[in-house]
């Protein structure tokens, strides 16, 4: 059980707050750039890469969820749990696509601001995670061994289970 609220019959809430932090972190990019010279140069080519992973980890994210797919964090009614493909690897592959790609955009952009909003995301969706898992475990009793034994938000080997 969480004590984490609802915000919403279905979560709409946290959907709200999830879309005005992307949207910040997107116009943070245009805070910087605040470095040159080689560094900026390994910043673009790391910050590119991130992108590009954190694009595909959410592209597989949304592939295999299928019909089970909802913006939304409560699971929708006919939904089964998935725990093949990417969510082998990472419980909530779009929200950890998300972040990925977020501190990516920051290094590509050279901007402290949108590295700063990408930490606000991983605890924005560090929390919004626990609130679906709480939803999750109610419908799915198989959830809490899927939980114990995949990572939550980013897919390393032994990291982020919880």
């Amino acid at each position: 059980m969480t004590r984490l609220p609802s915000l919403g019959p279905r979560g709409e809430g946290w959907v709200a707050i999830q879309m005005v932090l992307l949207a910040l972190t997107g116009l943070a990019g245009f805070l910087g750039p605040v470095c040159a010279g080689e560094l900026r140069l390994v910043a673009l080519a790391v910050g590119a890469i991130l992108m590009a992973g954190g694009l595909v980890l959410v592209a597989l994210g949304v592939r295999h969820l299928r019909n089970a797919l909802t913006p939304l964090p409560y699971p929708v009614d006919d939904a089964t749990l998935v725990q093949t493909g990417v969510y082998g690897l990472v419980r909530h592959p779009i929200y950890g696509g998300l972040i990925i790609g977020s501190v990516g955009w920051g290094l590509l952009t050279a901007s402290p601001a949108a590295l700063v909003m990408a930490v606000f995301l991983l605890a924005f969706f560090e929390l919004k995670s626990r609130r679906e898992e709480a939803w999750l475990e109610g419908r799915f009793p198989e959830y809490s061994a899927y939980r114990a034994r995949t990572p939550r938000l980013i897919p390393w080997p032994g990291g982020g289970r919880g």
